[in-house]
């Protein structure tokens, strides 16, 4: 909606902001990353030289990589690329704009902490006061906030190219906070930039459309970090088993079980449970990464020993184990809860990616932290217009579509709301017979 700093001291800001840029094909995505590169000081001397057109600099060529790129002028694949200011580092995720690349996008969104929505104002009626913005624009921003990307940043792009830059970004900026605020979309900021001059990307034009705020990097530099799922039960998806069974400590298990956590914390002596068998055990050792042992928190890797030997294999789950009826409240008359059940029916907010439509009974490979389970389309439940933000009745999901479906899983999954835990909430949907990435899935 509104835009609003982040000047909370809790804000986590002393990581790493790892932020995508998206928006539709053309806005100048690739050259607003190049901008950065270059006037952050980041980029060598003999790397400008080798991204010169005619004699000029081609900013874009510093990030647009694959030779099909460079030849057709687009960006198809993500692009990574890293640097630093005095105040943060930053990974920086070119995102493609054509609709046949959405699921790309989907793909760098997913790890994103923030997004940079590109706005091309000679695209839009600039002079209207109630003129509409590009599909892709629409799509992209409500990708990102289903996504759970924390913070959303529009830049309003190319205004030094219209004839009156302040009358634009009024009306462009009036446009932006009229959908975010329909569609729930809390808006970091809307920034006026030149791309191409470098005006408000690392170095604020003041006064410039009559905008006298930071810059968009001083912006990006504020920003939060995605918070961790750390005030839910621990979550540990199963990613591989280390072997040391030649050890003759036969106090606790001889294997470790690697993965990364995704929700809560681990520490020795935490009392836990193996989805699906429902084994239970306590926690003999916690490694981290570098494998000191120690606490170790959501979002970070994690090698767990056992205090005893129990069948666990790549794809299980290792859960907090619930309340014990002798840890229940005295006056708590509801009964405690049981070994850990999973969901076979799931209701999902699908991001369709597939060129084949997504119909009711068609079977799909579902993949949930390392787990693969068959999933059958039951119905699709709506379909969201993306111009109206309307939810209309649907039979399929076309491509690059938005809608919710229901789901019937082979095996049962320990699945939460996507709302509340990123990482136990999200399913890939991938084609049997193509084995094409098909959807991104976010239980309800």
């Amino acid at each position: 909606m509104t835009s609003t700093a982040y000047s909370s001291p809790a804000a986590d800001t002393a990581s790493a902001l790892r932020f995508i840029t998206c928006g539709s094909v053309d806005d100048g995505k690739s050259t607003l990353i190049g901008r950065l590169l270059v006037d952050s000081k980041s980029v060598l001397q003999d790397q400008l030289a080798g991204v010169q057109r005619s004699g000029e600099t081609d900013l874009a060529l510093l990030t647009d990589g694959l030779s099909a790129e460079r030849e057709q002028g687009i960006t198809i694949d993500v692009a990574y690329r890293y640097f630093a200011t005095p105040a943060r580092k930053f990974i920086i995720g070119d995102a493609p704009g054509h609709e046949q690349y959405t699921r790309n996008m989907v793909t760098a969104a997913s790890s994103a902490d923030a997004a940079v929505v590109l706005v091309d104002a000679t695209k839009l009626d600039w002079r209207s006061a109630d003129l509409a913005l590009l599909p892709q624009t629409r799509r992209h921003s409500l990708l990102v906030h289903l996504l759970r990307v924390p913070s959303l940043v529009f830049a309003v792009n190319k205004l030094d190219a219209v004839e009156d830059p302040a009358l634009a970004f009024v009306h462009i900026k009036a446009a932006l906070e009229r959908f975010a605020k329909d569609a729930g979309i809390r808006v970091a900021a809307t920034v006026p930039v030149s791309a191409l001059k470098g005006w408000n990307v690392v170095t604020p034009h003041e006064g410039w459309c009559g905008y006298e705020g930071p810059s968009l990097l001083q912006w990006l530099e504020g920003l939060p970090g995605t918070p961790a799922d750390t005030a839910l039960p621990a979550a540990l998806p199963v990613q591989w088993v280390e072997k040391f069974s030649s050890s003759s400590d036969t106090s606790q298990g001889r294997r470790v079980f690697w993965g990364r956590l995704g929700a809560g914390e681990l520490q020795v002596g935490q009392s836990v449970q193996i989805f699906p068998s429902g084994q239970s055990a306590l926690v003999a050792q916690v490694l981290d990464h570098a494998r000191r042992p120690g606490k170790v928190s959501a979002g970070h890797s994690a090698g767990v020993v056992l205090d005893r030997e129990v069948d666990v294999s790549r794809g299980d789950w290792i859960l907090a184990a619930p309340e014990t009826p002798a840890a229940a409240a005295a006056d708590d008359f509801d009964p405690p809860e049981a070994v850990p059940v999973g969901r076979r029916d799931v209701t999902a907010t699908v991001a369709w990616m597939d060129d084949e439509p997504l119909v009711p009974g068609r079977v799909y490979l579902a993949l949930h932290g390392h787990r693969w389970v068959k999933a059958k389309v039951r119905r699709v439940v709506h379909h969201l217009d993306i111009h109206t933000l309307a939810e209309e009745p649907a039979a399929n999901l076309q491509a690059n579509a938005i809608g919710v479906v229901e789901l019937a899983l082979q095996e049962p999954l320990p699945l939460r709301a996507f709302t509340e835990a990123r990482i136990q909430g999200a399913l890939i949907l991938v084609d049997t017979a193509s084995h094409k990435t098909a959807a991104a899935a976010l239980a309800h």
